[in-house]
């Protein structure tokens, strides 16, 4: 990679205009299915938890893992990066738009709005861009990783970030009022 950092490589793929949403979780309502009770979501996602090499999130009884992530707000997603082990790091990836209670009993009977299969590059850092018109008023995402590089029982993911941007609303203090003649 001709000296560049991944951080710095995955800064620049950002297209101006997209920023990271992490500020836009709620985060009193995420959730993450099959987590190991001792390397958990927030691991992989909060601010300062994700930047140490030393936390991740891992799955617990097999290879699969099921995130549920709210927002604030209604958001544009645009791309994601997902940092794993080359090993146990994510491959199949479904991505679910507005699709709240999903367990691994029915993630199946919904198709995704889209579908990412991570390369070693995707995994240090390279974003995945996602067909941005499925992603245009998102108020939740779910994401279910399907299986990992080497089809071990256990997977693990040492960060995720989405980039996007906040749908605008009307400022209602800006708004004129129409006169009737």
């Amino acid at each position: 990679m001709s000296g560049e950092s991944a951080s710095a490589v995955a800064s620049s793929a950002i297209p101006k205009g997209q920023v990271d949403l992490l500020d836009f979780i709620d985060w009193s309502s995420v959730e993450c299915l099959n987590q190991s009770s001792t390397h958990s979501l927030p691991n992989a996602l909060k601010q300062g938890y994700r930047e140490d090499d030393g936390l991740h999130l891992e799955s617990d009884a097999d290879e699969q893992l099921l995130l549920y992530i709210p927002f604030t707000q209604v958001i544009k997603l645009y791309s994601i990066a997902i940092y794993g082990p080359d090993d146990e790091g994510p491959k199949t990836v479904k991505l679910f738009s507005n699709r709240e209670h999903m367990g691994f009993s029915n993630v199946n009977d919904f198709p995704p709005n889209d579908v990412a299969v991570l390369s070693p590059e995707n995994l240090k850092g390279k974003p995945v861009l996602l067909k941005y018109v499925k992603f245009q008023n998102v108020r939740s995402l779910t994401i279910f990783v399907e299986d990992n590089q080497t089809g071990s029982e256990l997977t693990k993911v040492q960060k995720i970030l989405l980039y996007g941007s906040t749908v605008e609303t009307t400022d209602m203090k800006s708004l004129k009022k129409i006169e009737d003649h």
